[in-house]
C-alpha cells in the first residue's frame, strides 16, 4: 500500500512538473508566431470573472479578486516584453459601488496593495501608470495610491498602463461634453469646431490611439460601459477563461487571432 501511495505521489509530481514544461514550450512556440510588426498598439481588457471563479471553488469573492491580481501582473509583464504601446484594464466601474460594502473595501485595499508591492517591478519594466476615471470620488488612500503609481512612473517610456478605476464609459462622455461646453462658453472653442477630434481630445484617453483589441474573459458578450467612444472599430476577442486563470498564453492567442483578422474600418480592402 505504501508503494502504491509513493507511486501516486511521484506520478502527481511528475505530471505537474511536465505539464508546466509543456505549457511553457507552447507559450514559446506561440510567441514565435507573433508578428512583431503587426502588434495591436492598444489592448483593452475587461478583467471579469473573479467572483465566479472563487465561488466555484467554495471560496469568498475576495479570494477571486486577489487571484486576479496575479493575472494582471503576468499580462502587464508580457505586454512590456512584446512592446505593446498601451494596455487599458477595467479595474473598478462606476457601477461596482452597488456591490456589498465589504467587497468594495477589499477592492480598494487591493489597489493600494498592488501599487505598494509592484511599483519597483513596474519601474523596472519601464511601465508608465495612467489612472483614468472619476478619481476625485475615490477614498483618500485609494486616490493616493493611484497618484503615487502615476508620479513614480511618470518618466518611464515603455508600456502605458491605463488603470480604469471608478470608470464608466457614459460618465466619461458626460465629463467630455462638460469640458466641450466649458470651452465653448469661455471662447476657446466655437460650436462649429465641435467635431470628432474635439471630443477625442477631451476624453480620459486624450492623445492615445483607440484600442485595436478588446479582450473579455469569463465568456460574457457585452462591453459593460467600458470605453464606449473608443471602441468604435475595436476588434473583440471573447474568452471563456476566467480572469484569475488568464495568463500570457491566453493573451498571445488573442493577439494571434487579431493578426489573422482583416480590418477595413468601414471601407474595402
Amino acid at each position: 500500500m505504501d508503494n502504491i501511495l509513493m507511486f501516486k505521489q511521484y506520478f502527481d509530481f511528475w505530471r505537474k512538473k511536465n505539464t508546466g514544461k509543456i505549457k511553457e514550450a507552447e507559450v514559446e512556440r506561440l510567441i514565435n508566431e507573433v508578428d512583431r510588426k503587426k502588434l495591436p498598439r492598444h489592448i483593452a481588457i475587461i478583467m471579469d470573472g473573479n467572483g465566479r471563479w472563487a465561488l466555484r471553488r467554495g471560496m469568498s469573492r475576495s479570494y477571486g479578486h486577489r487571484a486576479g491580481v496575479e493575472s494582471l501582473r503576468d499580462i502587464v509583464k508580457v505586454c512590456s516584453e512584446l512592446k505593446v504601446k498601451i494596455l487599458t484594464v477595467y479595474a473598478f466601474s462606476t457601477e461596482n459601488w452597488k456591490r456589498p460594502r465589504e467587497e468594495v473595501d477589499i477592492l480598494m485595499d487591493l489597489l493600494v496593495e498592488y501599487f505598494n508591492r509592484e511599483i519597483e517591478e513596474l519601474n523596472k519594466n519601464r511601465v508608465r501608470v495612467n489612472p483614468i476615471g472619476r478619481l476625485h470620488e475615490l477614498p483618500p488612500a485609494t486616490l493616493e495610491a493611484l497618484k503615487m503609481g502615476a508620479e513614480r512612473t511618470r518618466g518611464n517610456d515603455g508600456l502605458i498602463l491605463n488603470v480604469a478605476f471608478n470608470y464608466g464609459g457614459r460618465q466619461e462622455i458626460v465629463d467630455t461634453v462638460r469640458a466641450v461646453v466649458a470651452d465653448v462658453l469661455s471662447g476657446k472653442l466655437s460650436a462649429a469646431d465641435i467635431e470628432e477630434r474635439a471630443i477625442s481630445e477631451r476624453l480620459y484617453t486624450a492623445g492615445q490611439p483607440d484600442p485595436d483589441l478588446l479582450i473579455r474573459p469569463a465568456g460574457d458578450f457585452r462591453i459593460s460601459n467600458f470605453l464606449l467612444w473608443q471602441l468604435a472599430y475595436t476588434e473583440f476577442w471573447i474568452s471563456p477563461v476566467m480572469w484569475p486563470d488568464f495568463r500570457r498564453i491566453d493573451l498571445i492567442n488573442a493577439i494571434l487571432e487579431f493578426q489573422r483578422r482583416e480590418r477595413r474600418f468601414g471601407g474595402l480592402k
